[in-house]
């Protein structure tokens, strides 16, 4: 593949994904319509089997590698979800996994994780210092390294999710992605300009972490403070392979509070009887801060994933 991917990629990537995934549900609930003050449909990435976007991705990914590879096993860093992606995808052909998380990660990932047959490292405080240890790590081990975001076939393989999107509901005009290190928002970027170029995708990131917002208002890779309590947003460092494609396709990038998005989660939970995690939370606290733009738009949520922790269940409905 080349190294950016491009429409016929995430189809071939949907050929792969689907011998071993469901499609997930895409629904409308009355409730939330009334809220938002349009019609909304939720893309529901929290039914997958690891509760998250990212296994799209991650199965992608390892159907693609060689026999040398998949023989030295893979690594990667996480804060859990695309851990947990790529633990699964290993799992499933038979390969050993290393993932690294910082020392606070969320333990039901971290036990997720484990379940799926991979070893934990824990190393530092924040994903990017994690990251960092596991790249030299990589080179010691020998292993495949797998980058969150830098990674052509990752990207492929969630944009399979807007694919679904489109083909069941092609009346979308609008499409809210949360971005954390921007693997998400690149593919559905990727697809909705292919199939309808009129189709916008919005990207929305917490203000606690706006290295990926930042990057794309410059068009240039900016490094920024992190101080989020939501985990799959929380990125120091933007991702060269995402903003790229980002910068040629995205059409608006919205930051929003923490708070803001623990109220979503309590709002998610209430109308439509589904537990979001934060970043799966983001794309509601992101319409609700644009209603008015949002009038009359037939628009799509990415729920991303649910992988939220009893800590921050009991933070969300203090709300």
């Amino acid at each position: 593949m080349r190294e950016r991917p491009t429409i016929k990629d995430v189809i071939k990537a949907q050929r792969v994904i689907k011998q071993y995934l469901s499609k997930t549900p895409l629904h409308s609930y009355p409730a939330l319509n009334q809220i938002v003050g349009t019609k909304v449909w939720v893309k529901h990435e929290n039914h997958q089997p690891v509760g998250a976007f990212k296994i799209r991705g991650g199965i992608n990914l390892i159907a693609n590698l060689s026999e040398e590879e998949r023989e030295r096993g893979v690594i990667s860093a996480s804060t859990g979800n695309h851990g947990q992606s790529v633990s699964y995808a290993a799992n499933l052909f038979g390969m050993e996994a290393t993932i690294g998380m910082p020392e606070d990660a969320n333990p039901g990932k971290v036990d997720a994780i484990r379940s799926l047959g991979a070893e934990v490292l824990f190393h530092g405080k924040d994903f990017d210092e994690v990251r960092e240890y596991v790249e030299k790590l990589a080179k010691q081990k020998g292993q495949r390294y797998i980058h969150s975001g830098n990674e052509p076939f990752l990207i492929a393989g969630v944009g399979t999710y807007t694919l679904e999107i489109l083909c069941e509901r092609p009346e979308i005009e609008i499409i809210i992605v949360p971005v954390g290190g921007g693997s998400g928002a690149s593919g559905a970027c990727i697809v909705a300009k292919s199939i309808d170029p009129s189709i916008q995708v919005i990207g929305v990131q917490s203000e606690l972490a706006p290295s990926a917002y930042l990057s794309w208002k410059s068009q240039k890779l900016i490094n920024a403070n992190m101080g989020t309590a939501i985990e799959g947003l929380a990125t120091r460092t933007p991702f060269r392979l995402p903003q790229s494609i980002l910068w040629d396709l995205l059409d608006d990038f919205v930051l929003v509070s923490d708070e803001d998005i623990f109220h979503a989660i309590s709002l998610m939970i209430e109308k439509t009887h589904n537990l979001p995690e934060g970043a799966g939370a983001a794309p509601l606290a992101a319409a609700l801060k644009m209603k008015t733009r949002l009038s009359q738009k037939n628009v799509a949520l990415v729920l991303s994933g649910g992988n939220l922790s009893k800590k921050k269940l009991r933070r969300a409905m203090q709300d």
